[in-house]
């Protein structure tokens, strides 16, 4: 019964980890010129989803310009020996152009890829893990012996690649590493010449969404496997910084300003609030109208503009108002409140009838005209 072809070389894994973007690698280039940077980043299992290093490979290459630094950042759990073994070179034909980063975890065929670059950076808490070649067969005995034999020399291309990134490595103490399955600190990978220096440590709870490689391996640490269990930790959103609009937040100061009747006090509103946003805008011109008020029913509205400058509450312009009034002898009382606006209007009251008022001045009236006709008679 025949093997699978090609034979595939990978982790101790059946099932793909499940990944954010269902892409393993992204690129990108910054900066312009002499100072042009490629980043790569490799999150993710080698070789998942379909995508192999064959497509890595172009897409550096279609991204390169020759001259540019690339660096190549790993968090990965290893994935398909060979695909890694083609980044491996890869990176290694960029010469000293090249720097591999672990940023949390390169193992299995990711810590083979990042020993191509010309300088490995590790992260003070990251770690690089080394192990056999692993893969799953049918078939019968010959089968298996072959598999076997593919296995043997899959190892011999893992220790090559190791030793070509530290060529004074001890190999048979290289080869006891990694039949052990060994999880290597930043300080370790560097004793042994597979790092070059440690730089500054992240988070590597960055590389557990492929956690299910990792409980499969036989000497995972625990704190990284006690961290698979830990809850998930809040995202932060870093919103946008929203945009000011200085010159529109000055027009609303102006033009509220006037129509308050209040223009006296538009330089002191600009200036005290730097026209940080509409809210501190708004805040202060409901503050200045307040102090203008009370001011003027104090009839001291030429205190206004010394108040507003002095950025005082309206309790504080109370207190002020009331020294000012009180040292001057005026007695003038603040009343700044305002009319109800359910009192009733005023009523005028009609004058009530004088019947006998009325009798009186009717007689005298009769009276006065009897005279009159006697004062007439020939």
């Amino acid at each position: 019964m025949n093997l699978f072809q090609p034979l595939r070389i990978f982790n101790k894994v059946g099932n793909q980890p499940s990944t954010p973007d269902k892409h393993w690698y992204n690129l990108k280039a910054s900066g312009e010129a002499e100072q042009r940077v490629i980043e790569v980043y490799i999150y993710g299992e080698i070789g998942a989803w379909g995508i192999t290093a064959n497509q890595f490979v172009r897409d550096l290459a279609a991204l390169d310009d020759g001259v540019s630094q690339i660096v190549v950042a790993f968090n990965s759990i290893g994935g398909e020996l060979f695909d890694g073994l083609a980044i491996h070179n890869a990176l290694s034909r960029l010469g000293s152009r090249c720097i591999g980063r672990v940023d949390a975890l390169a193992a299995s065929a990711a810590s083979v890829a990042v020993c191509g670059a010309h300088k490995v950076v590790i992260a003070a808490n990251a770690m690089l893990m080394i192990h056999n070649p692993w893969t799953y067969a049918v078939g019968d005995a010959e089968d298996l012996r072959k598999v076997a034999s593919a296995l043997d020399q899959a190892l011999e291309v893992i220790i090559a690649a190791y030793k070509a990134k530290a060529p004074d490595i001890d190999e048979v103490e290289l080869r006891r590493l990694v039949n052990a399955e060994t999880w290597l600190t930043a300080s370790e990978a560097v004793a042994l010449g597979l790092a070059d220096e440690i730089g500054d440590g992240v988070q590597i709870k960055a590389c557990l969404g492929q956690g299910t490689v990792m409980q499969k391996y036989q000497h995972t640490p625990k704190a990284l496997l006690d961290l698979l269990d830990a809850p998930p930790e809040p995202v932060v959103v870093d919103l946008p910084t929203p945009v000011v609009d200085s010159a529109k937040l000055a027009v609303m100061i102006t033009q509220s300003c006037t129509l308050a009747g209040i223009s006296n006090l538009i330089e002191p509103l600009i200036a005290s609030t730097k026209l940080a946003d509409e809210a501190t805008v708004q805040s202060a011109l409901t503050q200045a109208k307040a102090v203008h008020d009370l001011c003027v029913a104090a009839r001291l509205p030429e205190c206004t503009l010394e108040f507003v400058k002095a950025g005082l509450d309206t309790e504080a312009v109370r207190g002020r108002l009331f020294d000012k009034l009180v040292g001057s002898g005026g007695g003038f009382e603040i009343d700044n409140s305002l009319p109800l606006a359910d009192d009733p209007p005023p009523k005028m009251q009609a004058k009530q009838p004088d019947p006998p008022g009325i009798y009186a001045a009717r007689k005298a009236a009769q009276a006065g005209q009897s005279q009159s006709a006697k004062g007439t008679r020939p």
